[in-house]
Protein backbone atom coordinates (compact mmCIF):
# COMPACT_ATOMS: atom_id res chain seq x y z
CA UNK A 1 0.00 0.00 0.00
CA UNK A 2 1.39 3.48 -1.31
CA UNK A 3 2.37 5.90 1.71
CA UNK A 4 -0.36 8.42 0.17
CA UNK A 5 -2.98 6.08 0.78
CA UNK A 6 -1.89 5.25 3.96
CA UNK A 7 -1.74 9.28 4.91
CA UNK A 8 -5.35 9.34 3.91
CA UNK A 9 -6.50 6.45 5.62
CA UNK A 10 -4.60 7.40 8.62
CA UNK A 11 -6.04 10.37 9.22
CA UNK A 12 -9.94 9.35 8.61
CA UNK A 13 -8.98 6.46 11.54
CA UNK A 14 -8.41 9.56 13.38
CA UNK A 15 -11.19 11.82 12.77
CA UNK A 16 -13.84 8.14 13.37
CA UNK A 17 -12.05 7.06 16.58
CA UNK A 18 -11.82 11.00 17.53
CA UNK A 19 -16.02 11.48 17.00
CA UNK A 20 -16.54 8.03 18.50
CA UNK A 21 -14.54 8.65 21.93
CA UNK A 22 -17.00 11.40 22.35
CA UNK A 23 -20.72 9.92 20.72
CA UNK A 24 -20.20 6.43 21.96
CA UNK A 25 -18.14 7.76 24.13
CA UNK A 26 -15.62 5.79 24.73
CA UNK A 27 -15.45 4.02 28.29
CA UNK A 28 -18.54 6.01 29.42
CA UNK A 29 -17.06 9.34 29.14
CA UNK A 30 -16.88 12.52 26.17
CA UNK A 31 -13.10 13.90 26.55
CA UNK A 32 -14.22 17.44 27.93
CA UNK A 33 -15.63 15.72 30.96
CA UNK A 34 -12.33 14.13 31.77
CA UNK A 35 -10.83 17.70 31.28
CA UNK A 36 -13.13 19.03 33.89
CA UNK A 37 -11.67 16.81 36.70
CA UNK A 38 -9.11 18.87 36.93
CA UNK A 39 -8.75 22.39 38.32
CA UNK A 40 -5.76 23.75 35.99
CA UNK A 41 -5.74 27.50 35.26
CA UNK A 42 -3.72 26.35 31.24
CA UNK A 43 -6.54 24.69 30.30
CA UNK A 44 -9.14 26.92 27.75
CA UNK A 45 -12.51 27.90 27.42
CA UNK A 46 -14.39 24.85 25.75
CA UNK A 47 -15.72 26.60 22.94
CA UNK A 48 -11.90 27.10 21.76
CA UNK A 49 -11.92 23.11 21.55
CA UNK A 50 -14.19 23.45 18.03
CA UNK A 51 -10.33 24.05 16.73
CA UNK A 52 -10.18 20.43 16.16
CA UNK A 53 -12.83 20.81 13.85
CA UNK A 54 -10.80 23.00 11.41
CA UNK A 55 -7.69 20.81 12.19
CA UNK A 56 -8.85 17.78 11.32
CA UNK A 57 -10.32 19.21 7.91
CA UNK A 58 -7.81 20.99 7.23
CA UNK A 59 -5.63 17.12 7.42
CA UNK A 60 -7.81 16.06 5.68
CA UNK A 61 -7.35 18.06 2.42
CA UNK A 62 -3.77 17.47 2.71
CA UNK A 63 -4.03 14.11 2.75
CA UNK A 64 -6.33 14.20 -0.77
CA UNK A 65 -4.11 16.70 -1.84
CA UNK A 66 -1.18 14.44 -1.92
CA UNK A 67 -2.89 11.83 -3.02
CA UNK A 68 -3.12 13.10 -6.73
CA UNK A 69 -0.94 10.23 -8.95
CA UNK A 70 1.20 13.81 -10.01
CA UNK A 71 2.02 14.24 -6.11
CA UNK A 72 3.55 10.43 -6.04
CA UNK A 73 6.97 11.66 -6.24
CA UNK A 74 6.85 14.95 -5.09
CA UNK A 75 10.00 15.64 -3.46
CA UNK A 76 8.28 18.79 -1.37
CA UNK A 77 5.60 16.05 -0.03
CA UNK A 78 8.16 13.38 0.22
CA UNK A 79 10.01 15.19 3.15
CA UNK A 80 7.26 14.15 5.38
CA UNK A 81 7.91 10.50 4.75
CA UNK A 82 5.59 8.17 7.10
CA UNK A 83 5.65 11.05 9.79
CA UNK A 84 1.89 12.32 9.39
CA UNK A 85 1.08 8.46 9.56
CA UNK A 86 3.00 7.86 12.25
CA UNK A 87 1.46 11.41 13.90
CA UNK A 88 -2.03 9.76 13.30
CA UNK A 89 -1.16 6.64 15.19
CA UNK A 90 -0.39 8.97 18.36
CA UNK A 91 -2.97 11.00 18.05
CA UNK A 92 -5.10 7.56 18.35
CA UNK A 93 -2.83 6.35 20.83
CA UNK A 94 -3.96 9.50 23.30
CA UNK A 95 -7.19 9.58 22.78
CA UNK A 96 -7.45 5.70 23.84
CA UNK A 97 -5.31 6.85 26.95
CA UNK A 98 -7.26 9.53 27.99
CA UNK A 99 -10.03 8.21 28.33
CA UNK A 100 -9.17 4.96 30.02
CA UNK A 101 -7.82 7.81 32.26
CA UNK A 102 -4.06 6.56 31.68
CA UNK A 103 -2.63 10.24 32.78
CA UNK A 104 1.05 9.24 32.90
CA UNK A 105 0.91 7.40 29.71
CA UNK A 106 -1.14 10.45 27.76
CA UNK A 107 1.98 12.70 28.40
CA UNK A 108 4.18 9.99 26.72
CA UNK A 109 1.96 9.89 24.07
CA UNK A 110 1.01 13.89 23.55
CA UNK A 111 5.11 14.36 23.59
CA UNK A 112 5.64 11.69 20.95
CA UNK A 113 2.94 13.62 19.16
CA UNK A 114 4.04 16.97 19.59
CA UNK A 115 8.09 15.50 18.40
CA UNK A 116 6.71 14.20 15.06
CA UNK A 117 4.90 17.31 14.05
CA UNK A 118 8.13 19.20 14.76
CA UNK A 119 9.93 16.83 12.65
CA UNK A 120 7.04 17.41 10.02
CA UNK A 121 7.40 21.55 10.55
CA UNK A 122 11.17 21.68 10.34
CA UNK A 123 11.14 19.33 7.26
CA UNK A 124 8.72 21.32 5.53
CA UNK A 125 11.13 24.38 6.40
CA UNK A 126 7.81 26.82 6.46
CA UNK A 127 8.47 30.33 5.45
CA UNK A 128 12.09 29.73 4.17
CA UNK A 129 11.37 27.17 1.19
CA UNK A 130 9.47 28.61 -1.88
CA UNK A 131 6.38 27.44 -2.29
CA UNK A 132 3.28 27.58 -4.68
CA UNK A 133 0.10 29.00 -2.99
CA UNK A 134 -1.41 25.34 -3.32
CA UNK A 135 0.90 23.93 -1.19
CA UNK A 136 1.43 26.99 1.52
CA UNK A 137 -2.62 26.40 1.94
CA UNK A 138 -2.98 22.48 1.49
CA UNK A 139 0.60 21.18 2.77
CA UNK A 140 2.19 23.87 5.23
CA UNK A 141 -1.04 25.94 6.77
CA UNK A 142 -2.49 22.40 7.80
CA UNK A 143 0.54 21.69 10.24
CA UNK A 144 1.46 24.86 11.36
CA UNK A 145 -2.18 24.90 12.96
CA UNK A 146 -1.57 21.43 14.12
CA UNK A 147 1.51 22.08 15.61
CA UNK A 148 0.55 24.77 17.74
CA UNK A 149 -2.41 23.41 18.90
CA UNK A 150 -0.41 20.62 20.00
CA UNK A 151 2.10 22.93 21.59
CA UNK A 152 -0.48 24.50 23.99
CA UNK A 153 -2.23 20.88 24.01
CA UNK A 154 1.04 19.32 25.65
CA UNK A 155 1.50 22.35 28.31
CA UNK A 156 -2.02 21.56 29.29
CA UNK A 157 -1.31 17.88 29.14
CA UNK A 158 1.46 18.23 31.58
CA UNK A 159 -0.72 20.38 34.39
CA UNK A 160 -3.08 17.75 34.26
CA UNK A 161 -0.90 15.27 35.11
CA UNK A 162 0.90 17.17 37.64
CA UNK A 163 -2.32 17.91 39.33
CA UNK A 164 -3.52 14.07 39.12
CA UNK A 165 -0.07 13.58 40.97
CA UNK A 166 -1.45 16.05 43.52
CA UNK A 167 1.99 17.89 42.91
CA UNK A 168 2.92 20.41 45.27
CA UNK A 169 4.79 22.56 43.36
CA UNK A 170 7.56 22.40 45.37
CA UNK A 171 6.31 25.22 47.79
CA UNK A 172 5.82 27.56 44.79
CA UNK A 173 1.47 28.56 44.18
CA UNK A 174 -0.14 27.20 41.18
CA UNK A 175 -0.63 31.20 40.24
CA UNK A 176 2.78 31.32 39.79
CA UNK A 177 3.26 28.54 37.75
CA UNK A 178 0.58 29.47 35.91
CA UNK A 179 2.48 32.38 35.08
CA UNK A 180 5.59 30.32 34.16
CA UNK A 181 3.67 28.05 31.80
CA UNK A 182 2.04 31.52 30.15
CA UNK A 183 5.55 32.72 29.51
CA UNK A 184 6.73 29.32 28.05
CA UNK A 185 4.12 28.76 25.67
CA UNK A 186 5.00 32.40 24.29
CA UNK A 187 8.21 32.21 23.94
CA UNK A 188 8.23 29.16 21.76
CA UNK A 189 5.00 31.06 19.91
CA UNK A 190 7.94 33.56 19.16
CA UNK A 191 10.74 31.19 18.02
CA UNK A 192 8.55 29.59 15.67
CA UNK A 193 6.26 32.09 14.72
CA UNK A 194 8.39 34.91 14.00
CA UNK A 195 11.16 34.10 12.17
CA UNK A 196 9.19 32.56 9.56
CA UNK A 197 6.46 34.91 9.47
CA UNK A 198 4.37 31.82 10.46
CA UNK A 199 0.32 33.64 10.74
CA UNK A 200 -1.39 30.35 11.07
CA UNK A 201 0.39 29.23 13.94
CA UNK A 202 0.72 33.28 15.62
CA UNK A 203 -3.33 33.01 15.17
CA UNK A 204 -3.99 29.55 17.03
CA UNK A 205 -1.69 30.66 19.49
CA UNK A 206 -3.96 34.03 19.98
CA UNK A 207 -7.14 31.73 20.15
CA UNK A 208 -5.92 29.04 22.71
CA UNK A 209 -4.65 32.21 24.95
CA UNK A 210 -8.03 34.03 24.35
CA UNK A 211 -9.39 30.83 25.40
CA UNK A 212 -7.57 30.18 28.47
CA UNK A 213 -7.93 34.27 29.66
CA UNK A 214 -12.17 33.82 29.22
CA UNK A 215 -12.04 30.80 31.25
CA UNK A 216 -9.96 31.88 34.32
CA UNK A 217 -11.99 34.89 35.94
CA UNK A 218 -10.30 34.12 39.34
CA UNK A 219 -8.40 34.75 41.30
CA UNK A 220 -6.98 37.94 40.40
CA UNK A 221 -3.43 37.11 39.99
CA UNK A 222 -4.69 34.30 37.28
CA UNK A 223 -7.13 36.36 35.47
CA UNK A 224 -4.99 39.19 35.48
CA UNK A 225 -1.95 36.99 33.75
CA UNK A 226 -4.46 35.31 31.75
CA UNK A 227 -5.66 38.23 29.71
CA UNK A 228 -2.06 40.04 29.62
CA UNK A 229 -0.80 36.59 28.21
CA UNK A 230 -3.56 36.67 25.59
CA UNK A 231 -3.10 40.90 25.10
CA UNK A 232 0.83 39.49 24.00
CA UNK A 233 -0.20 36.65 22.03
CA UNK A 234 -2.42 39.22 19.95
CA UNK A 235 0.46 41.06 19.51
CA UNK A 236 2.54 38.38 18.36
CA UNK A 237 0.02 38.02 15.57
CA UNK A 238 0.37 41.37 14.86
CA UNK A 239 3.85 41.70 14.30
CA UNK A 240 3.80 38.45 12.27
CA UNK A 241 1.22 39.71 10.24
CA UNK A 242 3.45 42.77 9.94
CA UNK A 243 6.66 41.07 9.41
CA UNK A 244 8.14 41.33 5.70
CA UNK A 245 8.52 37.63 4.06
CA UNK A 246 11.91 36.27 4.76
CA UNK A 247 14.63 36.64 1.72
Amino acid sequence: MSRQIVNLLAILATIVVNFLANFLPLNGLTTGEISGRFAVYFTPAGYVFSIWGVIYLWLLAYAIYQLAPARRNDEYLQRIGWLFAYSCAANVAWLFLWHYLLFPLTVIAMLALLLLLIAIYLRLDRGRSAASPATRWAVQIPFSIYLAWISVAAIANVTILLDYWNWSGWGVPGEAWFVVMLATGLAIAFAAAHPRRDIAYAAVIAWAYLGIAVKNTAPALVAIAGWAAAALAALLLLAVILRKRPV
